[in-house]
């Protein structure tokens, strides 16, 4: 256990962290954890190196969710912050990369198997060309990857803060819905679990107006929406599915991604079936003159749950990744 290094992707809801070997994606030791019952990530690992009863590791790449251009390491949707200085010398580390948590899902891509992989639509991939990622969950990720020659580089920023650009009269409302809640309408405020809430919300004020709304969480309404128990979740999942369908396929026409679009987070998986018969695909294409362009691309969900460690072993041990 001595010669295994750290690596983490780190969330605004979960922690998952696991051990590694040198150059190797074998992940050993997988743990999950609730950001919510814990103070900072250090507690974090500290209660992992108790669990799996093994030394400090002198080597770890961590992944976050939020910018981690800075010295100061703080969570985009939860309260966590700390220093890049500081996480590494409580750890008495050799070697820190601290990588952004859809950097970690890039690298990630190459080292997943086909089973994890499910297409939505059609399309075909160009495999020598740019890849894009995009994944709703507690916030929303956004990456590019890109070939050079023998290796990938991934392309990551702040994508789920683009603004959001209502298509219809009744996004229009949703729009102004959100712009209630929050003064400025980011694609993350409607693409992630807390939007999921929101947008059923709307939809019931809409419809029902007055109406107390029952369903309260992300997983209840989704619940509902997969038994078509209440036809306005229903509704709000096929909604967030357009929604989805066409700023991935904004930023698809950006990337210029003939290397394929790939579906990650924790939300799409549940939804799966809704998913693959809603209007997303339809969307994603439906750009006036370029549809042609996008209609070619394939689009695909990714259900690995290890993805985002899988490219934090890759970072730390990926010399062309700084």
């Amino acid at each position: 256990m001595n010669n295994l290094s750290l690596v983490g992707d780190i969330g605004g809801t979960n922690v998952r962290l696991a051990l590694v070997s040198s150059n190797q994606f074998n992940l050993y030791k997988i743990k999950i954890f609730k950001c919510i019952n814990y103070i900072n990530i250090f507690e974090v690992i500290q209660k992992y190196i108790d669990l799996v009863d093994c030394e400090y590791p002198k080597y770890a790449c961590l992944a976050f969710a939020c910018p981690v251009n800075y010295n100061l390491i703080k969570m985009t949707n939860n309260s966590w912050k700390i220093t890049k200085y500081e996480l590494k010398h409580k750890m008495n580390l050799h070697k820190l990369k601290i990588i952004n948590d859809f950097t970690a899902i890039a690298l990630g891509l190459p080292h997943i198997q086909t089973k994890d992989l499910y297409q939505i639509g059609y399309g075909k991939n160009n495999n020598t060309s740019n890849k894009m990622l995009i994944g709703p969950g507690t916030g929303l990720g956004i990456a590019g990857l890109i070939p050079n020659k023998k290796v990938w580089i991934p392309l990551s920023g702040e994508g789920g803060h683009i603004s959001f650009a209502p298509l219809d009269k009744f996004e229009t409302y949703i729009f102004n819905w959100f712009k209630k809640l929050y003064n400025r309408v980011s694609i993350e405020r409607i693409l992630c679990g807390q939007g999921i809430v929101d947008l059923y919300n709307a939809h019931v004020n809409y419809y029902l107006k007055n109406y107390k709304t029952i369903l309260k969480t992300p997983d209840a309404i989704t619940t509902a929406a997969l038994t078509q128990k209440d036809p306005l979740a229903y509704k709000t999942i096929m909604r967030f599915c357009k929604i989805l369908g066409h700023v991935t396929g904004d930023i698809a026409l950006t990337l210029g991604a003939k290397g394929g679009v790939y579906l990650c987070g924790g939300i799409l998986p549940r939804i799966i079936n809704i998913l693959d018969h809603s209007e997303f695909r339809i969307s994603f294409y439906n750009k006036g003159r370029m549809s042609f362009y996008n209609q070619e691309i394939s689009t695909w969900l990714v259900t690995s749950k290890w993805i985002g460690l899988l490219g934090a072993a890759d970072a730390l041990f990926n010399n062309n990744l700084i």
